[in-house]
């Protein structure tokens, strides 16, 4: 569904992107992996189209992405950031209409057609029963879920995620991830930026790490997530364990001994 080939991008002459190659098929659930300023929000921005001056190719379901318009792209691919902070006191219901506005024309008004597949997305993601609350006077987990809901509202079977628990608490991380998982497993496509290691093996059919802008592995969680893909991201030894048969991988960081950091110092 997407294709990512001998992607470059830089800012001026910082290079950002080096040679990134991966694709991503129907109904997976991928994560971009890697440290901050690794370039993960650039090539998201790439691939929806933000950043046009890259050399490479990018494809999605066989089309340039350089070769389609805005509203072309978003009837294709949906993004979710990590988080939103409106201008004015949205409704639940008023956020998630916004996304279907690629539906018609910018002199129309939505009716009850895109209602109906406002209020459907709501229930897709189980919060159906927010439509009424002011947007910003829920949780900062409820709005993330809302943000999920605006996208499916824009009828795309691709979702592009922005690291989307960036600020939740534990509780929240683990609703919102379980509502990613079940949108994959429902056949959407999704591709999502992560700091957490354990996160990404939990919740994706296949890792993306990224290491200096240039692709440092591609595979199963079960293949990519060791100690060494760890110490090569983040500079740090951590021994990765597995746990339940390895169901569940953890890093557990390496700690200096009292006597080891006095003589650091």
């Amino acid at each position: 569904m997407l294709d990512v080939r001998d992607l470059y991008f830089a800012y001026g002459d910082r290079q950002v992107l080096r040679g990134i190659t991966f694709s991503v098929d129907k109904g997976e659930l991928v994560s971009v992996l890697g440290p901050n300023g690794v370039g993960k929000s650039t090539l998201f921005q790439c691939i929806l189209g933000i950043h046009k001056k890259f050399s490479g190719e990018i494809e999605i379901e066989g089309r340039s992405v350089l070769e389609m318009g805005a509203r072309s792209l978003a009837q294709r691919i949906a993004y979710i950031p990590q988080s939103h902070y409106p201008a004015f006191h949205y409704s639940v219901l008023d956020m998630v209409l916004m996304g279907t506005a690629a539906q018609f024309s910018s002199v129309m008004s939505p009716g009850k057609q895109q209602l109906d597949i406002a209020r459907w997305a709501l229930d897709k993601i189980g919060i159906g029963d927010f439509a009424q609350r002011d947007f910003m006077r829920i949780s900062g987990g409820e709005r993330q879920l809302v943000l999920i809901a605006r996208a499916l509202a824009q009828q795309s079977r691709m979702l592009i995620m922005d690291e989307p628990t960036a600020n939740l608490d534990y509780g929240n991380q683990v609703r919102v991830l379980t509502q990613i998982e079940a949108l994959a497993k429902d056949g959407f496509t999704i591709l999502k930026s992560t700091h957490n290691p354990e996160h990404a093996y939990l919740y994706s059919s296949r890792i993306v790490a990224m290491r200096n802008g240039a692709l440092a592995a591609n595979g199963t969680p079960g293949e990519t997530l060791t100690s060494e893909l760890i110490r090569a991201l983040y500079g740090i030894d951590a021994h990765v364990q597995s746990l339940y048969d390895d169901a569940v991988r953890i890093c557990v960081p390496e700690r200096f001994e009292h006597s080891d950091m006095t003589r650091e110092r």
